[in-house]
Formats: structure tokens, C-alpha cells, sequence
């Protein structure tokens, strides 16, 4: 079965926007029982512009965010928010932050809950993170899918906490990271095999297409599959893809010239340094040189007047020493 790339961001979309499809999607990766999901306001795109001179461009973190009710471990329904990031570069670090922080100052994701005294107070919704990384993290290259869980713990004792409460989950959060490059070949549960949409190795010859067998992922993904499938068949889809190639490519090239600008500028800057350093070595040679001249000169001066004092003639110590006998009267009269 041939289904379009989820890797590019219009599919991904694509895939998402069936709020069926992404509370398959999500509640497989999320491994919590996601019982409604409903679109957020989202989507902060890459801007590009370029002119003869000048490259300027805000490098594409793409977002999905949505409000879901899950189920928590005591079957009790939670109404959380799900922060999807997606990236096909690495160092993008900093706009996840960004991005999440917006998502925790955002006084909409608030509740209003009683205290034991009945006082109304305002608490965060938990928000749980998701980020489809394309570059895998140095040292997790064996790790498809990574769980950062939340574990509440006593200091001293190290015991574990179970009670759950509102001014944790509103301060920290839970997520889950998926190193898309690490996904090649693994298929040894359910998510892996879901994710498996994503392996590059199933790559025809068209990058847009992957080749897949339906009947090798579990009945309860067959939604996913098929809306993949169906995406093939929309025109706007396969149009934007190609726009996604250019764009791509212009990153990679812009990037290519960052890096090769960055190796002149440390070489130029590694050139200036050694130059200051090889100055400085001569400076510090030429003060010393001059150091021992001075001190060389002192002592002969010191010699010269013990010569006098032992009642050597300055015509004498001239002439011994080969040195101006006006140097030497000069000594004899100080």
C-alpha cells in the first residue's frame, strides 16, 4: 500500500486534522486512554525571505496543540493539554522552550479548583509534551521512543509519593520524545510499529511515498493507514510536499554557508590570535633581552667602580676594557 510521507509537515497535518485519526495517534504514543481531543489554536510557521544580498530564515518548528480528556490510572477523567512539536533539524532547543512556555503563560489552560477550605483558586491544566525529532540525540541512536515521566519522591527516604496534586502538575510536565532516524527496523510493540510510518526506509523512489503493508500494523491503527493513504490522492497535499523539498534544500543550503562562514571567521579569528601571541612571545623576548642588557650593564658599572676605588686608573680601565674613556670618567666622578 503506497501512503503519502508523514515526515512532511502537510502530511502530518493532514494526517492530524482527523480528530479520529489523532486520538489513535496520540493515545498510542501518549500510552494514556484519550477519551475526547479537540484542535487548540496553532501552527507558527517558517517565514522566508531573500532578496540579492541578504538570506533571512525562521527556521519551521511545526506545532499541532490540542485539549483532551484522558483517563488517569484511577479511571478518573483529566482534562490535559497536548503540546506536539515536530522538527526535521537539530538546535531548535531553545523554540521548543519557547513554544512551551507560550503554552504555560497562556491564562486559557487554567481551572478553577476548591481547596479543602473551599476557597477558589486557579491551577494550571498539565500539559504533556510530544517531539518528533529528525536528527536523534547524541547517545540515544538505539532509542525509537523515550518516556519522561514525572515521579514524585520524599527527600530523605526516596519513597515514592502516589498522592497526585494540582500544583505539581501545574508547574512540571510529562512527555514523550520520538528520535525519528533511530526508528529503522524496529518493530518490537505496538507504537514502534505504528511509528514505523515514519521509517525512511520505506521509501520509494518518489521521497513523497512510502510502500507499506497494512496488514502488518494492528487493526486499531488501520484509521492512520488509510488517512495516509487517501492523503496520496489530495493535489494540495503533493503540491506542498514539493514546497517543503525547496524549502528544505534552501535550509540546508543557508545552513552550508553559515557553517562554512563560521569555519572562515574561527580560522581568520585563530590566525589573529596566533599573530597576537607570536607578537606578544617577541615583546617578551625583547624585554628580556633588554632586561639582561640592564643588568649587564650594571654590573659592569659595578666593576668598574670597585677598579676605581682600588685605585685603577681610569685611562687604565679604559684601555683594559676597551670601553670610552669618557664612560669610565663619567663612573669616576658620579
Amino acid at each position: 500500500m503506497l501512503i503519502a510521507n508523514p515526515i512532511y509537515d502537510v502530511v502530518f497535518k493532514y494526517m492530524m486534522e482527523d480528530a479520529r485519526v489523532a486520538k489513535i495517534f496520540l493515545s498510542a504514543i501518549m500510552g494514556k486512554e484519550l477519551i475526547d481531543i479537540q484542535f487548540l489554536p496553532q501552527e507558527l510557521s517558517g517565514v522566508k525571505s531573500s532578496d540579492k544580498e541578504t538570506l533571512s530564515l525562521n527556521l519551521t518548528i511545526y506545532r499541532l496543540d490540542f485539549s483532551a480528556k484522558v483517563k488517569d490510572k484511577n479511571g478518573q477523567e483529566e482534562l490535559i493539554i497536548i503540546e506536539v512539536q515536530k522538527s526535521k533539524l537539530y538546535g531548535d532547543i531553545m523554540r521548543f522552550r519557547r513554544y512551551l512556555g507560550k503554552q504555560y503563560m497562556n491564562e486559557s489552560y487554567y481551572k478553577d479548583i476548591k481547596d479543602k477550605k473551599g476557597k477558589t483558586i486557579k491551577m494550571g491544566v498539565p500539559i504533556y509534551a510530544i517531539y518528533f525529532l529528525g536528527t536523534t540525540l547524541d547517545g540515544y541512536e538505539n532509542h525509537p521512543v523515550v518516556r519522561i515521566k514525572m515521579e514524585i519522591s520524599d527527600n530523605v527516604t526516596g519513597a515514592k509519593i502516589e498522592k497526585e496534586d494540582g500544583f505539581i502538575k501545574s508547574l512540571y510536565h510529562e512527555g514523550t520524545i520520538v528520535n525519528i532516524s533511530a526508528l529503522k527496523g524496529k518493530r518490537r510493540e505496538d507504537l514502534e510499529i505504528l511509528l514505523s510510518i515514519f521509517d525512511q526506509e520505506n521509501r520509494t523512489d518518489d521521497m513523497h511515498i512510502l510502500n507499506i503493508k497494512e496488514q502488518d500494523f494492528p487493526s486499531q491503527f488501520h484509521p492512520i493507514i488509510r488517512r495516509l493513504k487517501k492523503a496520496v490522492e489530495v493535489k494540495e497535499v503533493r503540491d506542498v510536499m514539493d514546497i517543503e523539498d525547496d524549502f528544505v534544500k534552501e535550509i540546508n543550503e543557508y545552513e552550508h554557508r553559515v557553517l562554512r562562514q563560521t569555519a572562515l571567521f574561527e580560522e581568520e579569528r585563530r590566525q589573529k590570535e596566533e599573530a597576537q601571541r607570536k607578537q606578544e612571545e617577541a615583546q617578551l623576548k625583547q624585554e628580556e633581552a633588554q632586561r639582561k642588557q640592564e643588568e649587564a650593564q650594571r654590573k659592569q658599572e659595578e666593576a668598574i667602580k670597585l677598579l676605581l676605588k682600588s685605585g685603577v686608573s681610569p685611562e687604565n680601565i679604559s684601555e683594559q676594557l676597551d670601553l670610552p674613556l669618557d664612560y669610565v670618567l663619567m663612573l669616576f666622578n658620579r
